[in-house]
């Protein structure tokens, strides 16, 4: 075969390089994994992985994985933000791990284009960017260590990760740019736009309210036992289940002994050698100070001539001037120069690294020569220094003992509360607390929000009761000055209420189901009787409603009793002078308008918010064209089976 292939024949080396090829990619669709994947990956700890569309995709085997600890961590931390309950995770989880799949298809795309991020790209970014304050301030580096610091402060990140997450945000910049570099709006949209949001109008207007409607809804007793037998899947478990809770309790003052133990010498120096930090003061300074600011980015002129002003005010302080009066009528520090330029004393740790050298330099009463900060230039007087310094063990002495004293007697109720428990297991509550002297008490039946007066906080009690099965082993559980020792002696189950007994809720109900149909209906009747007489005052006077009169309003206002002109009452901005509408109904309170007077925009306005208009809309078309291009292209990788998600684990809600 290597003679036929050493030969000058076209023909026969395409026909061997087709059957090799086709080895080749037979190997490749039985070795390479995923090839004929479905859309699911088993990869352990993977929410997702992204690959390129196509074969190249298949082949390379260059894919971004979505850890599911990733998603995760950011579903709790929405969960959190947005104070949902525990169930909500499932549903937060999905959606947090669709947003970064999404991110990861972006940055696949923007890699594609070629619009890769570099580290000077990021450094740049990093020191003229949002952060810059904080990484650069004053254009200076803050130093690793405080980098790293600021960054796992702030976004509880590893600093390669934090770097990984801003490249990958600036790359995804880059496309959406990209993406909508081309979108534009003609000055007829900008014009039209104005003039819709730009009009205002003036009302008048009659309120009905649902409060009101529901107070006239009197059914009879036989009406409202038909509507309780009907809606008794409703009222099923209307009466929330309840608890009896066995208990006895205790605190400090009933420890044997009192609770108290005698503190030695050699633990009170143990615990003063293990505590020692919080023992250190830090060097502090207090000082007065004259500032002449500079501004960020300032050129040589600006800076040069802020130095000279504070030089100048440096030679009145040493010729004798008062430094107080100085610093109220020259200083641009706002913080301080009603109070002739003084600061407290505070940690020199916090203060600009340059201005605390200065003043630390300085015995109390001397005065330093300009001193640049990052503020600009200072004239700093030391009033008062502080060096570090670690208090004596005799000093603290007594808070230590204290403290130890505190330690033994929590010790000694969790010890004694343990043995509580042990023998009501054995002997039962009301003889393990006579056999202490406690006294053991019996409550009514208890809800989940219940509370026991005879405890300073039940809380803890009342929801570990409702964790527990009835006739369970007795538990012990804080009070909050104690321990509680508590055992469910009897459960009654959520249950529906007799009808004598929730007559009053059922009545509430009631209201509540048929309130929207009569307000709608009150409303009907007025709006049709207003256009009758061309006269909402009129209309509503005769149904005895009071009529309002509303400000010169935009679609940004809020109007009494109407709420947001951007919801039904919207309707006003299409209406004509005179013209009365039909109902606005908010479900809270339902009106009726009638159209006093209509401003629209003048030529000027238009012109003078022409810009701004513009901005907005383009704003909204490109975030509308990006929106589509993300549409579009997740629906191409999904359909080529680039997108592959792990199999759902099992949810204990069935979701």
């Amino acid at each position: 075969m290597i003679r036929i292939l050493q030969k000058d024949n076209r023909i026969t080396k395409t026909i061997f390089a087709v059957v090799i090829g086709a080895a080749i990619v037979t190997m490749v669709i039985t070795l390479v994994p995923g090839i004929f994947q479905d859309g699911t990956t088993t990869q352990q700890g993977v929410f997702a992985t992204v690959r390129s569309p196509g074969w190249l995709g298949r082949l390379s085997g260059d894919s971004i994985s979505i850890q599911t600890a990733d998603v995760q961590r950011q579903a709790q931390q929405q969960m959190q933000q947005q104070n949902l309950p525990p169930f909500y995770l499932q549903f937060v989880m999905q959606r947090a791990g669709q947003i970064q799949v999404e991110r990861a298809v972006l940055q696949r795309e923007a890699d594609r284009l070629g619009l890769q991020v570099s580290d000077d790209d990021l450094k740049n970014f990093l020191k003229s960017g949002p952060y810059s304050q904080y990484i650069f301030p004053g254009g200076q580096f803050i130093g690793e260590d405080q980098y790293i610091n600021f960054v796992e402060t702030y976004f509880r990140l590893p600093i390669a990760d934090f770097e990984q997450q801003v490249k990958s945000d600036l790359e995804i910049q880059r496309l959406q740019a990209l993406v909508s570099g081309g979108v534009s709006v003609s000055d007829a949209a900008v014009r039209a736009d104005y003039l819709k949001t730009g009009t205002k109008v003036k009302f008048d207007y009659a309120v009905i309210s649902a409060a009101s409607i529901s107070q006239t809804i009197n059914p009879s007793d036989a009406d409202l036992q038909a509507y309780f037998k009907a809606n008794s899947t409703r009222y099923a478990s209307a009466v929330p289940e309840e608890r009896k809770i066995q208990f006895f309790s205790f605190d400090s003052s009933n420890l044997p002994n009192g609770g108290t133990a005698p503190v030695s010498d050699a633990e009170v120096a143990a615990y003063y050698a293990a505590h020692q930090d919080q023992y250190k003061t830090q060097e502090q300074v207090k000082t007065r100070h004259i500032l002449i600011t500079v501004a960020k980015g300032a050129d040589a002129k600006t800076d040069a001539a802020a130095k000279a002003k504070a030089e100048d005010i440096l030679k009145q302080v040493k010729a004798g001037g008062n430094f107080a009066d100085l610093a109220k009528k020259n200083s641009d520090d706002p913080g301080s120069k009603d109070q002739g330029g003084e600061l407290p004393l505070i940690p020199t740790a916090g203060l600009d690294p340059t201005y605390a050298k200065a003043a630390m330099a300085l015995n109390p009463g001397q005065t330093s020569d300009v001193v640049r900060s990052q503020f600009g230039y200072h004239i700093i007087q030391t009033e008062q220094k502080q060096p570090a310094s670690t208090k004596t063990l005799a000093e603290v002495r007594p808070s230590i003992v204290e403290a130890i004293q505190a330690q033994k007697s929590s010790s000694a109720a969790t010890n004694y509360g343990a043995q509580l428990v042990a023998e009501a297991k054995k002997d039962g509550i009301q003889k393990t607390a006579d056999a202490h002297n406690l006294h053991a008490q019996t409550t009514d039946f208890l809800g989940r929000s219940g509370s026991i007066s005879s405890l300073p906080d039940s809380a803890a009690l009342i929801s570990a009761a409702f964790g527990a099965a009835k006739g369970a082993a007795p538990q012990v559980v804080s009070t909050g000055e104690g321990y509680a020792i508590f055992q469910v002696v009897d459960v009654q189950a959520a249950h529906a209420p007799d009808f004598a007994s929730y007559k009053d809720h059922i009545l509430t109900d009631y209201r509540q189901d048929k309130t929207p149909q009569l307000l709608n209906e009150a409303l009907i009747k007025l709006a049709d009787r207003a256009k009758v007489l061309n006269d909402l005052h009129k209309a509503a006077a005769e149904q005895k409603i009071d009529v309002k009169t509303s400000d010169l309003v935009g679609r940004d206002a809020q109007v009494t009793d109407i709420g947001a002109m951007s919801g039904a009452a919207s309707v006003a901005f299409t209406m004509a002078k005179g013209a009365i509408s039909g109902p606005i109904n908010e479900g809270a309170n339902g009106a009726v308008l009638q159209l006093t007077d209509k401003q629209e925009p003048t030529a000027d306005d238009i012109a003078k918010n022409f810009a701004a208009t513009k901005d907005k809309l383009l704003d909204a078309k490109r975030q509308e064209a990006f929106s589509v291009f993300v549409g579009t292209l997740m629906d191409r990788y999904e359909k080529a089976n680039a997108i592959s998600y792990s199999k759902k684990p099992a949810s204990p809600l069935g979701l």
